[in-house]
């Protein structure tokens, strides 16, 4: 694409006026909440601000980001009330064109923004931007080194989110961007109350509403197995959100045209909480949430999860746990193949 020099300059004010927030719920992460802070001041398109919303931490997180003294970073306090309320007051407070979400014991590659600006150049109608990123183990490194990314990374635009998930978990809270107009007309837009689910319950949301602009690379670090956060563990219910999208598409308060999708994807998370189940010798259990997710009776997966009903318990434990081996299933109700 080639531009004349007016075009030029007005592309370049356009991108210019691109700001992101970035917003930080923290509740006791002092081990890693300074290098989560950095990772976002480190970002080769500057941040237009960080803020730091503390949900009631007792350890010293507080005052180990105070002592960064950078004037983009605002930290702020409340009493403990759960992640999604930290989020929205984080939202309430962001002064950026886009808003951006990080956790505070994760971390940001250098040239994610510089990459959510990119998809938006190419996709200037989705309201949600977003990337690609890698999982880590907790382990004592708390500051990652970069790695290189391509700068033609394919920039993917989903319009069926339900329908991408299936095929695998395309981006994660520390990589979405979302047009703050839209999220300021939508508070309280994360469930308060509710820590399981509660990111995905507003992108799904969103996504019946607008185009999801993702950079097909990985730019963030999320981890996993660290105790007391999100990723701890693996879901063994369906989480509210899900009760709420079959509820909305039963009862038609959900679009028509997103219905028939959020039924069957509700069902498609039913059959791997079976799957679990059977896995744990509960047959009768797997059998009630196989009923339950009657929406795909006719799918290969629902078909090949009552086949392993029939299997002796001990077989269909060992085969579901090579599955979940194989395709790296973490805390996020998605889909084992």
């Amino acid at each position: 694409m080639r531009f004349g020099g007016a075009a030029k300059r007005e592309l370049a004010e356009w991108l210019a006026a691109m700001t992101f927030s970035v917003v930080i719920p923290v509740f006791n992460k002092a081990r890693y909440v300074v290098s989560a802070v950095q990772s976002v001041l480190a970002q080769t398109l500057p941040a237009l601000e960080v803020i730091v919303v503390d949900d009631g931490s007792s350890d010293a997180s507080v005052e180990l980001v105070e002592a960064l003294r950078d004037e983009r970073v605002r930290v702020v306090r409340q009493a403990h009330a759960g992640v999604a309320a930290a989020r929205n007051r984080g939202i309430a407070l962001a002064r950026g064109q886009w808003v951006a979400f990080l956790d505070a014991d994760d971390w940001e590659h250098p040239e994610l923004l510089d990459n959510l600006q990119r998809a938006h150049l190419a996709c200037p109608e989705a309201d949600v931007l977003a990337s690609g990123y890698r999982c880590v183990e907790e382990t004592s490194e708390t500051r990652m080194q970069p790695w290189q990314v391509a700068r033609d990374a394919e920039i993917e635009v989903v319009r069926d989110l339900r329908a991408r998930w299936m095929v695998d978990i395309p981006f994660c809270t520390d990589t979405v961007a979302i047009r703050a107009e839209r999220l300021h007309a939508m508070q309280p837009c994360f469930p308060v109350g509710e820590s399981f689910g509660e990111d995905l319950d507003l992108w799904f949301r969103l996504a019946d509403e607008t185009p999801v602009a993702l950079v097909r690379a990985q730019l963030a670090v999320y981890r996993t197995a660290i105790a007391g956060s999100l990723s701890f563990g693996r879901p063994r219910e369906l989480a509210p959100f899900m009760h709420r999208m079959r509820q909305q598409a039963l009862d038609g308060t959900m679009a028509e045209r997103h219905r028939h999708a959020a039924l069957w994807f509700v069902a498609q998370q039913e059959i791997s909480l079976a799957r679990d189940r059977l896995a744990h010798g509960r047959r009768r259990e797997a059998l009630r949430l196989l009923w339950s997710a009657r929406y795909a009776t006719l799918g290969r997966r629902w078909l090949l999860t009552a086949a392993m009903g029939l299997l002796p318990g001990r077989v269909a434990g060992e085969w579901q746990h090579r599955r979940l081996a194989a395709s790296h299933v973490f805390s996020r109700p998605v889909h084992d193949a």
